[in-house]
C-alpha cells in the first residue's frame, strides 16, 4: 500500500515538497485545536510536534530506501554520461541532426564507414539521398533502405529533445548480408513446371510414321533445355512432362520469351510441314511443392484451353502468357464431347430452371448457341430464358425465324438482364455461351450473382474465373460455339429432336464463323454441319439471315475511303464519322473481312465509334495471331478473329493499336527488325 502510494508520488513529482507541506499542516491543525477546545495546554503543541516529526521520517525513509526512487541531479547526469557513452561505443552507425536536417554529429562506427571523408555540416537528404522529412513519415520499426558504401542500410529516425532544441537520431542498420541471403533464398527455391506436347497425337492423325521420331526429338530439345537451366525433367506419361528448376533461371527464361517454344515449333512430323507445339503451366509461386504442383496444373490448364503453344506462368500478380503463335489443330476425337454432354444434361435435369446467355450485341453463332442449349433443357424437361438485348437487330431476325416452335411463342423466354436477375435461385443453372470473359457478357450481373455456371466457348481463354465453374468447355480449336453445341446436342439428344428453325440459326452461326467454311473449318466442323444438315437445316435458308439492308451496306463503304497498309501486311482501316450507329459495328467486322482478301494483308483492323467507346474489329489470314495483338488492349477472341473496346479520340486508339502491332511483331521470330512503314491502301 505504501509502495503504490510512494510510485504515486514520484509520478507527480511532489516528494520534495513534502516537509514545507507537513510543517504548514502543523501549524494549521495547532491553530484549530487550540481555537476549538479554548485550551492552552502545551501537550497538545508536543503531540502535534511529534506527530510531524514522524510524517516527515516516514517519507524521508520510503524516498530514500524504495526501489525506483526519483533521480538526483547527481544521477540524472551519470544516466546522461552512461547514454552518450553508449552511443559513442555502439557498433551500429549513428548520426544525429539538428533540425534543419543538418549533420552535427556521428559516432565511431559511422566515423569507421565514411574514412577520411567529413559528414559534419552536411544536409542529411544530400548525404544519403533521403530526407528526414520522408524518414519521419515511416514507423521508426521499420526504417527505409539506404544504399551507402557499396552496403545496404535500413534507417530508421527517432527525434530527440534537448532543453528547447529538436534533434533528430538516426540509427543505420547494416542489411547487406541478411538481404543477400534472402535474396540467394529465393533465387534457389524449387519452382515446378509441366511441359506437354499438346498437337503430338492429332498430328499422327495425318502422318502416322513420324510422330515417335518427332517425339524423341521433342524430349530432346526439353532435356537440352533444362540441362541448360541445371533442372530436372522427368517424362512421367507418354509426352507429358515434370520440370523441376531454380527460381533464379525464370529471370532467363522470361528474358528469352521462352524460345524453347520456337525450337520446338520447328519440328516436322515426317516429311509433312505440320510443326509441333508444346505447352507449359509454370508455378512462380511460394508455399509448398504440393502447391507449387497445383498451381502448374492450373497454368498448363490454361494453356491448353488458350490453344497451346504456350507457356503460361501463374505468380502472385496473376498470370502472364508467352507463346501462342500458331493456329491450333483440331481434334478429331469426340470422346471429350460426349463425356461433357452427359455432364451438362446431368446438371440441367438437376436444375429447377436454367438461364443461358451469350456476349453482348451478339450475332449468330452466340444466338445459335444460346438455341442450341434451349433446346436441350427442353429436352431435359427444364424450363429456361435467354438473356439477350430485345433491340439488338440479329437477335430480332431470329426471334421471327423462332416465333412459330411452341417453346419460344411465348416471348417471356428471351428476358433482359434485370429480368434474369429475378429467375436466379439456389438450384439454378447458368450455361454461358461463346463467351469467358465475364466483362463481355450479355449481363456480368447474372453471372456474379449464380453460383452453379456452365462455360461453353471456342475463344482462347483470357483469364481465371473467380469461382469455378461446374463444365468449363473451352475449346479454341474449335470453328464456333455452334459446332461445339452441335456436337453435345448429337451425343445427348435422339435425332429429329432438333427443329429445323433452330437448325438453321446454328448453321448459320457456322457459317459466320468460318467465312463460309473457307477459314478455320476441319474435320470437326463439317460433321456438325452434317449433322445439323441431317436435322433439318437448309443452307439456303440460312443464307437469307445474313442478308444487309441498304442502310448496311452504304455503313461498309464508309470504312473503305480510309485504309492504310501498316508494316507492309497490317491493314488498318476506320469510318470518317464521329459518331456511328452501333449497327456499324458489324460493318466494321465485315470490312475487316474483305481486307483479307487485299494482296500481301495478313491481317485487318477495322476501327468505328460506338457512342463513348471506340470498337475494333480484327481479322487475320492464319498468319498472324490478332487475339494476341487485341489483348495487349485488353480485349480477346480467337486466333484469327478478335475485338476489343477503347476510351478516348480516333487517334488515341490508332496509336495505341500500332503500339501492341510493333509489340507483337517485333516479339516474333525473324520480324523483329521490320520497320513500322505505313502506306495507303
Amino acid at each position: 500500500m505504501l509502495q503504490k502510494i510512494k510510485e504515486q508520488l514520484q509520478a507527480a513529482r511532489l516528494s520534495r515538497l513534502l516537509p514545507p507541506a507537513a510543517a504548514l499542516l502543523f501549524i494549521v491543525l495547532t491553530g484549530v485545536i487550540y481555537r476549538e477546545t479554548g485550551s492552552r495546554s502545551p501537550l497538545i503543541f508536543i503531540a502535534a510536534a511529534l506527530l510531524y516529526l514522524i510524517l516527515v521520517l516516514l517519507f524521508g525513509l520510503l524516498s530514500r530506501y524504495a526501489p525506483g526512487a526519483i533521480p538526483s541531479a547527481e544521477s540524472e547526469a551519470l544516466l546522461g554520461g552512461m547514454s552518450l557513452d553508449l552511443i559513442v561505443r555502439m557498433n551500429v552507425p549513428v548520426m544525429i541532426c539538428n533540425s534543419s536536417e543538418t549533420v552535427i554529429w556521428y559516432n565511431a562506427c559511422f566515423s569507421s564507414l565514411l574514412g577520411k571523408r567529413d559528414a559534419s555540416g552536411i544536409r542529411f537528404e544530400t548525404f544519403c539521398g533521403l530526407s528526414l522529412s520522408e524518414l519521419r513519415k515511416v514507423p521508426s520499426e521499420e526504417g527505409l533502405p539506404v544504399e551507402f558504401g557499396g552496403r545496404r542500410y535500413s534507417v530508421r529516425c527517432y527525434p530527440v529533445v534537448s532543453g528547447s532544441k529538436r534533434y533528430y537520431l538516426t540509427l543505420w542498420e547494416d542489411r547487406t548480408a541478411l538481404d543477400s541471403a534472402l535474396t540467394q533464398l529465393r533465387e534457389e527455391e524449387t519452382l515446378v513446371a509441366y511441359v506437354v506436347a499438346d498437337n503430338l497425337e492429332e498430328l499422327s492423325q495425318y502422318a502416322k510414321d513420324g510422330t515417335r521420331t518427332a517425339a524423341a526429338e521433342i524430349e530432346q530439345v526439353l532435356k537440352d533445355w533444362a540441362e541448360g537451366a541445371n533442372g530436372i525433367l522427368k517424362e512421367y506419361q507418354s509426352d507429358r512432362y515434370l520440370f523441376l528448376f531454380r527460381a533464379a533461371e525464370m529471370e532467363h527464361f522470361i528474358e528469352k520469351k521462352f524460345d524453347v517454344l520456337d525450337r520446338i515449333r520447328e519440328i516436322r512430323v515426317g516429311e509433312s510441314s505440320l510443326s509441333v507445339t508444346v505447352s507449359m503451366g509454370i508455378a512462380q509461386t511460394g508455399g509448398t511443392l504440393a502447391e507449387k504442383e497445383r498451381v502448374a496444373a492450373e497454368a498448363l490448364d490454361m494453356a491448353l484451353q488458350r490453344g497451346g503453344d504456350q507457356a503460361v506462368v501463374k505468380n502472385a500478380k496473376g498470370m502472364e502468357f508467352y507463346g501462342g503463335r500458331t493456329q491450333t489443330v483440331q481434334k478429331r476425337t469426340k470422346v471429350r464431347a460426349r463425356v461433357i454432354a452427359n455432364e451438362l444434361a446431368a446438371l440441367i435435369s438437376g436444375s429447377s430452371h436454367v438461364i443461358i446467355m451469350g456476349h453482348r450485341a451478339p450475332d449468330f453463332d452466340c444466338i445459335g448457341a444460346c438455341v442450341g442449349i434451349a433446346r436441350l433443357a427442353s429436352f431435359c424437361g427444364v424450363g429456361f430464358h435467354i438473356v439477350v438485348n430485345r433491340r439488338d437487330p440479329n437477335f430480332e431476325k431470329c426471334r421471327q425465324r423462332l416465333a412459330g416452335i411452341p417453346e419460344y411463342r411465348d416471348h417471356g423466354v428471351f428476358s433482359d438482364a434485370a429480368e434474369a436477375q429475378e429467375l436466379i435461385g439456389s438450384d439454378t443453372l447458368t450455361v454461358i455461351v461463346d463467351v469467358n470473359n465475364k466483362a463481355q457478357l450479355e449481363a456480368p450481373t447474372v453471372a456474379e450473382l449464380s453460383h452453379r455456371t456452365v462455360y461453353i466457348d471456342h475463344h482462347r481463354k483470357t483469364a481465371e474465373f473467380e469461382e469455378a465453374p461446374l463444365i468449363s468447355y473451352i475449346e479454341p480449336s474449335a470453328s464456333s460455339a455452334c459446332e461445339l453445341v452441335a456436337e453435345i446436342l448429337e451425343q445427348a439428344v435422339p435425332t429429329g429432336h432438333l427443329v429445323k428453325e433452330e437448325a438453321d440459326i446454328m448453321y448459320s452461326g457456322i457459317l459466320l464463323d468460318t467465312k463460309q467454311f473457307t477459314r478455320n473449318a476441319g474435320v470437326r466442323t463439317f460433321s456438325a454441319a452434317l449433322y445439323l444438315r441431317g436435322e433439318g437445316a437448309n443452307p439456303a435458308s440460312a443464307q437469307t439471315l445474313f442478308k444487309a439492308d441498304l442502310s448496311d451496306f452504304i455503313s461498309e463503304a464508309k470504312f473503305e475511303s480510309n485504309v492504310i497498309l501498316y508494316r507492309r501486311m497490317m491493314a488498318i482501316c476506320c469510318s470518317d464519322g464521329e459518331s456511328s450507329d452501333p449497327s456499324d459495328r458489324i460493318s466494321a467486322a465485315k470490312a475487316a473481312d474483305r481486307l483479307l482478301t487485299v494482296e500481301g494483308v495478313k491481317a485487318s483492323f477495322a476501327l468505328c465509334r460506338i457512342g463513348e467507346k471506340i470498337h475494333i474489329s480484327a481479322r487475320s489470314s492464319g498468319e498472324i495471331n490478332v487475339q494476341l495483338i487485341l489483348e495487349k488492349l485488353e480485349g480477346g477472341g480467337h486466333f484469327d478473329s478478335a475485338a476489343t473496346q477503347l476510351n478516348g479520340s480516333m487517334t488515341e486508339a490508332l496509336t495505341r493499336l500500332k503500339g501492341a502491332i510493333d509489340e507483337y511483331m517485333d516479339g516474333t521470330s525473324g520480324q523483329g527488325s521490320a520497320r513500322p512503314d505505313e502506306h495507303p491502301a
